[in-house]
Order: structure tokens, then C-alpha cells, then sequence
């Protein structure tokens, strides 16, 4: 597979890791759209959101978002967390991942 998040994952590809277990990595992101913006990639591969049934992973996923906050001590201002899913939806890696932004206040189109 020729997915660059896989090869991340699997530390083919170096990366600015802010957290890791055995299910996921907590990278910064290379073209950060906040002070403090944050992926969180899960170690298996699933291409969107719609592919991903594994409920415990997801619920996994936001406990990892939540470490990764209070990790970078934006936990009491708060933080924005993101899953884009397909293209229309803002996705243009396709393994699913969660966005965490911080460290500003955050405005934009919400629902």
C-alpha cells in the first residue's frame, strides 16, 4: 500500500510524534492551519470515516485526543477536533485521522 500516513505509522516516513500507543500516533501536522494542530492517525488503516466500524477504536481515538490535549496543555482553553471524510468533506489523505487545533481562538462554519 502507497499510503503515506501507513508509512508514518510504521515510522517508514519520520514525523514530530507528540504521543503513541499501540493503536495510534499523535503527529504535528507539517502545514498547521493553528498554533497547535495535531494528527491523530490510527496504526490500522481505514480509508474515511464510513470504513472505520470499530466503535471502541473511535472511542479510543477521542480518549487519545484528550491525552493529546492535556499532553500540550490546551485542555482548559480549549480545542477543536476535526474528521474530514471524503472530499467534499475536506479529506485529501485517505486513512482516516482526526485533526486536534488549538492554541487560538477558533471561528468558522459549525453546522
Amino acid at each position: 500500500m502507497d499510503c503515506i500516513f501507513c508509512k508514518i505509522t510504521t515510522k517508514d516516513i519520520p514525523s514530530a510524534i507528540v504521543l503513541e500507543d499501540d493503536k495510534f500516533i499523535a503527529i504535528k501536522d507539517i502545514n498547521p492551519q493553528a498554533p497547535v494542530h495535531i494528527l491523530i492517525i490510527p496504526k490500522k488503516h481505514f480509508s474515511t470515516l464510513l470504513e472505520c466500524k470499530d466503535k471502541g477504536l473511535l472511542g479510543d481515538m477521542l480518549s487519545m485526543a484528550n491525552q493529546v490535549a492535556e499532553k500540550l496543555d490546551v485542555n482548559k482553553k480549549g480545542f477543536r477536533i476535526t474528521i474530514n471524510t471524503n472530499r467534499e468533506g475536506g479529506q485529501t489523505v485517505f486513512h482516516l485521522h482526526m485533526h486536534l487545533l488549538a492554541g487560538r481562538p477558533l471561528s468558522g462554519v459549525m453546522g
